[in-house]
């Protein structure tokens, strides 16, 4: 069976990733790298969730724990955590998870929009859930994550 129908042009690709239970998918256009966890250099008055930074040949990337940013208790680093290096913008930078699984395919019609969970979640970087087989994947607006005047890590365009 061939999976390149005419509706693949609506179908976008996405590195699926997991934080405690559950199973995230961000655009894989902005993903440069992926790498093992390693130590930080931790950076003195900075929120919780950026962990530090690290050089990455030459570059200085600030990392962000996405377990610390969503609340979703706390973060424990073995062999499977990993550091996905991402372009944003005119910004490197690295959001670390628990795991990460594949790239999956989505097209438009698997994707269902966010449900409104009032004041208790902020779904506002949540593009919607992807439905592949028998998985449940959030998808994240990575970007709008990342410039987000929260995350204060990319410069708003002038």
């Amino acid at each position: 069976m061939d999976n390149t129908s005419s509706t693949s042009a609506n179908a976008n690709e996405y590195l699926t990733f997991t934080l405690g239970d559950e199973e995230y998918g961000i655009d894989i256009l902005k993903v440069q790298e992926i790498r093992g966890y390693d130590t930080v250099t931790r950076i003195a008055n900075t929120p919780a969730f950026i962990k530090g930074v690290i050089n990455l040949r030459g570059v200085i990337v600030p990392i962000i724990d996405l377990r610390i940013k969503f609340n979703l208790g706390e973060p424990t680093y073995d062999a499977f955590t990993v550091v996905i290096i991402l372009n944003i913008g005119k910004r490197v930078m690295g959001i670390v998870v628990d795991s990460v699984s594949d790239v999956i395919r989505l097209d438009s019609a698997d994707l269902r929009p966010a449900p409104e969970f009032g004041a208790a979640l902020d779904t506002r970087y949540l593009l919607g859930l992807g439905t592949l087989e028998n998985r449940m994947i959030i998808v994240v607006d990575i970007e709008g994550l990342m410039t987000s005047q929260e995350m204060a890590l990319v410069e708003a365009a002038p």
